[in-house]
């Protein structure tokens, strides 16, 4: 028998909207007369990439990446594999890694590292949410959204199971 669920709202669209917003106009200062390869890790990323992409005036070009460390459970495996490459050469490049949510650090420390063996003019990282309690390995993000408590979250890309990524805010869910 599975336990109820409930979600209880942690920040509002509108919120999440206004750290979207000054996270593109960091963007735009930073990049200006340049063209970025933003490469997503999907599948979180995608709601949020979308709404970010839409508020910057510098060109980018547009990939993404699939990593594995979770599986179907609440808590990373702590095995991670690069199940899909970026297909864009980022050799030269200025690479933006476009991230949903930083939690332990090992997922996005195992892939930052796998993007600057293929040398990169540059590489930097844009995480919407970080969840620096629950940190494993020290991870620099250069351009942050919002910082969350040690919850499970889901909503505005994030899901438990496939489920709540089409929610607006950023909700708790929560067991009763």
């Amino acid at each position: 028998m599975t336990t109820p669920q409930q979600l209880r709202v942690l920040f509002t669209r509108d919120e999440i909207g206004e750290a979207v917003a000054r996270m593109a106009n960091d963007i735009n200062r930073d990049y200006q007369g340049r063209c970025p390869v933003l490469v997503g890790v999907l599948k979180g990323c995608f709601v949020f990439m979308a709404d970010l992409v839409r508020l910057l005036d510098v060109p980018v070009e547009v990939d993404f990446a699939i990593l594995s460390s979770y599986g179907a459970g609440k808590v990373s495996s702590g095995r991670i594999r690069v199940v899909q490459a970026p297909h864009r050469a980022i050799a030269g490049r200025d690479v933006l890694v476009i991230e949903d949510i930083v939690d332990t650090g090992l997922t996005i420390s195992f892939f930052m590292d796998y993007l600057r063996s293929k040398k990169p003019a540059s590489l930097k990282l844009c995480a919407l949410f970080d969840k620096p309690s629950r940190r494993r390995k020290p991870v620099t993000v250069d351009y942050l959204g919002l910082t969350v408590p040690d919850e499970f979250l889901v909503g505005y890309g994030l899901d438990y199971n496939e489920k709540y990524r089409h929610l607006p805010d950023l909700c708790i869910l929560e067991d009763r």
